[in-house]
Order: C-alpha cells, then structure tokens, then sequence
C-alpha cells in the first residue's frame, strides 16, 4: 500500500507540473493568436492594397513614370540655364561613366604616399642641393634671354572694357523648335549680318513683344549651342529671382553703338575665352540704381553720353 501511494502521489505531481506547462503555453499561444488577429485587422483595413495587389502595382508604375518624367523636366531646364549662361554640353555614355569611375579608383589605388626628405639627407647632400640651385638660376636667365613668360591669369586686367556690348534691334523672334522655355532672335547689331542669338525669355515676354524692340546685346561670348541651334550672343536683361526686363538702349542710339563706362578704358575682347571666367568675375557689379539706370562698380553705362535704363525694375542684378 505504501508503494502504491508513493507511486500514485508521484504521478499526481507529474500532471500537476504538466497542467501548469500547458496552462502557460495555451496562454502564450492565446497571446500570439490575439496579436495575429489584430495584424490581420490592420491589414484588412488597408484593403485596397490587400485585395487587388495588381490594381496597386500599376499604381506605383504609373507613380513612377510621374517622377521620371518630371527628373526628365528639370534636366532639361537645367541643361537650357546652362547653355544659356555658355556653357557647353558635352553627351557622355553610361558606359564612359563607368570607365572613368574605374579609371579613377585605379589611380587612387595605385598612389603611393610620399617619402619626407629628412633633414639628415639634406645635410649629408649639401652638393646636391647647391646643383639643384644652380640649374634653377640657370633656368631663370635662359628664359630671360628667350621668349617671355606668358602672364598669368591672374595680373590680368579684369573689368567691364572686355566685355563688348552694343545696342541691338530684334527684327524678329521666334519660339525654339525643341525648347519651350526658349525665343530665337534675329537682331542687327550694326554688322553686315544679323546675328541669330537665343534667350530664355519666354516666361517674360509673348511672342508679339518680341518683335521690333531695342535692346543691348554682349557681342563676344563664345557661340554655344542651345538645344541644337547656335546663339551669338546674349541680350542683357534686369534680372530678379521673380522677373526679367531687357535692357533700354537711350532712344537716339541705332544698332551697333558701343556701350561705355567712364573710368574703365580698353578694348574688348575679340571673344572671351570660357576658361578665364571675364564675364563671371565682371557680372556681380553689373547693377540697377534705384534710379533705373545700367551700373557698373556705382558707375552708369553710357551710350553717345547717354544712359541705358531698366523699364521698371529697381535695385536688381544684370545679366
């Protein structure tokens, strides 16, 4: 009787201990079931996205032609800003992208740190560095007695006398055939031909405004091309990040009279060279008095005497 006991008060235990195992899983097991119906609330409330995945896959395809169709627009409204400030465009391969990006990684790679000259060495070479010396000065004489060095970019003379503008006439004006954004102009510039210039001018002016009106034109910019066709030039315009006004030549001047501005003599450049930045470095002191006249460092520009005015525009850059 005692061993029965013993066995079946052992037994008893065993169960107990399981029941509580059990009782702790079903609870656990309860828990996560809870949480799974509330996930799959949340997700049936989202509906849509749940019960027509293919319905919403066309959404996010047709969402993504959106973007690339606007990433498209702002290129190519960035490509116009900077083939009309003449900067050329240059096509580059996907392909080329790549060869450059692995051209460069080599030649990181292959750059070794340079080994410092003690001053040991120096001292224990003194021959060496008298030689060096010598050849230096050496060096200096010979081009002395040959051709002069030319003069760096620096000492040159920077100001508004390189920049050649002249009073122009728009005989005409037309909408570029592949830019919205864009006119193409005829103007007389008092040459033998007319020059074909392109300006962003669109948002500012309509079509009919354009026609038969004065303005003043920088003559030697470098042509560049603008979305397939060449401009000769740019018409200078009081400039706003809300609006733009061309400029108004005095009205006894004709095409081809030259722009002035007293204490600034010199001749123009035939053309200016991109890689010099003239023009960048003479344009942040181009400005409009709160009088409405053409200033260059406080100074007007003048044409035969007189000044050229902004129709309306005060206190704002020109460019």
């Amino acid at each position: 009787n005692f061993i029965q006991h013993y066995f079946i008060q052992s037994n008893l235990s065993e169960i107990m201990s399981t029941r509580v195992c059990s009782s702790v899983k079903a609870k656990n097991i309860d828990t996560a079931i809870e949480l799974l119906k509330k996930h799959i609330m949340t997700l049936r409330s989202n509906g849509p996205l749940i019960k027509n995945t293919d319905a919403y896959k066309n959404q996010l395809q047709t969402e993504n032609e959106q973007l690339k169709q606007q990433v498209e627009d702002l290129k190519r409204q960035l490509i116009d800003a900077e083939e009309m400030n003449g900067r050329v465009q240059v096509a580059v391969t996907q392909r080329e992208i790549m060869n450059e990006s692995k051209t460069q990684s080599l030649a990181v790679s292959e750059i070794s740190p340079a080994t410092p000259v003690s001053t040991d060495d120096k001292l224990s070479h003194p021959d060496k560095q008298q030689e060096k010396k010598e050849k230096k000065e050496a060096g200096k004489k010979q081009g002395k007695k040959g051709k002069q060095a030319p003069v760096p970019a620096s000492a040159e003379k920077v100001d508004v006398s390189r920049i050649d503008m002249r009073v122009g006439f728009i005989s005409s004006a037309k909408l570029h055939p592949d830019a919205d954004g864009l006119y193409v102009e005829t103007i007389d510039c008092g040459e033998p031909e007319p020059r074909q210039i392109i300006s962003g001018l669109v948002k500012n002016y309509t079509l009919e405004e354009m026609q038969q009106r004065p303005c003043v034109i920088m003559c030697n910019l470098k042509p560049a091309k603008m979305r397939g066709i060449i401009s000769y030039g740019m018409v200078m315009c009081a400039i706003s990040p809300e609006s733009c006004e061309i400029l108004l030549p005095p009205g006894d001047s004709k095409p081809g009279d030259v722009v002035t501005v007293e204490g600034f003599p010199g001749t123009p450049d035939a053309q200016l060279n991109p890689k010099r930045k003239v023009f960048e470095a003479v344009q942040p002191d181009f400005l409009v008095s709160p009088d409405g006249y053409a200033l260059y460092k406080g100074v007007q520009w003048k044409i035969n005497g007189n000044g050229v005015t902004a129709p309306s525009m005060r206190g704002c850059q020109i460019r």
